[in-house]
This record gives structure tokens, sequence and C-alpha cells, in this order.
């Protein structure tokens, strides 16, 4: 296998692995959810005055997908919109206090996923953390290029700090 194969299968695993074990602690906490739709309202929670277009570059997902949804986290009473004064065209969402609540437990969900994987974290110099930092960055720029190669979504806002376990 070569060193690319070697190195996306481990990747892979580690996704898979982590998916799996957080599984079962999103379902008890946050059930009536799905991992989306936990990401959606995340994100939303942490950025002011999304709206669908910064959500569909956010996700890598067509503004269609995203309205859908919104529809429907906006059926279910965790994000509102809403037009600023300025600007009547555009429609923002926020969360609302049942979305608050989602998004706290969320949070609370994935400090305890880091606190369980802290000790192998511990482990890693700053030398090698900063060595395979600079590596997932550089994969993922050259990934951005391919994408507007393709004529598609070059950058996520907020690039460089995802969630720590987004399929989650």
């Amino acid at each position: 296998m070569e060193k690319q194969e070697q190195l996306i299968a481990a990747l892979m695993d580690i996704y898979g692995k982590t998916n799996r074990l957080n599984w079962s602690r999103m379902q008890e906490s946050l059930g009536d959810y799905k991992s989306s739709e936990v990401h959606y309202i995340e994100y939303i929670g942490k950025h002011a005055d999304c709206n669908v277009t910064e959500l569909a570059r956010a996700f890598y997902m067509t503004s269609g997908a995203i309205s859908k949804l919104s529809k429907k986290l906006l059926e279910k009473g965790v994000i509102e919109s809403y037009r600023k004064p300025e600007n009547k065209k555009e429609i923002y969402f926020r969360l609302t206090a049942q979305g608050q609540t989602v998004y706290d437990v969320h949070a609370q969900l994935h400090r305890g996923f880091q606190a369980r994987d802290a000790a192998v974290f511990a482990q890693l110099s700053d030398a090698q953390f900063q060595m395979m930092l600079a590596f997932l960055e550089k994969y993922s720029a050259h990934l951005d290029a391919a994408f507007a190669e393709q004529g598609g979504v070059t950058q996520a806002p907020g690039h460089g700090t995802p969630c720590p376990y987004k399929g989650v």
C-alpha cells in the first residue's frame, strides 16, 4: 500500500472509530436530532448572522439542501429566522432557547470526548503536533484547489477550526 493510501485509510479508520464511539452518547443525549442537525445548530451557535449561503459554504452543501434542513429545524423550534433592518431581503438564523440547550448538551459531550482522548494527544510533542497540523492544512488546501477546479466551494468559513468530532 502506498503512503497516500495508508494515510487515508488510517484517517478513515480514526473517523469511523470516533463516530462509533461517540454515537451511543449522542443518541442518549440528543436522540431526537440527526448528526447534521446538531452540527448545523453548533455552527449557528458559534457564528452570528448565518444565512443560507454561508451555511451552504460551511457544510459543502447546496443552498437547496440547507434550505430544507433550515425548514426542518425551524419546525422543530431550535432555530428562528429574522431579517436585519438594513437588509430586508436576506434571511438570517439564530438559536432559540431550545436550540441553545441542544448546543450546550453537544458542547458538553464534546468536552467529554476530548477528555477521553486527551492522554493520546498529551503524548505529542509540540513539533509532532505542528508537523501533523501543517500536513493536514496543506492537504485541505489541496482539496480546496480541487473544489475550485471543479467550480465548487473553495473554502468554508472558519476554515482551520473545524469541529474536532464533526462526523458525530
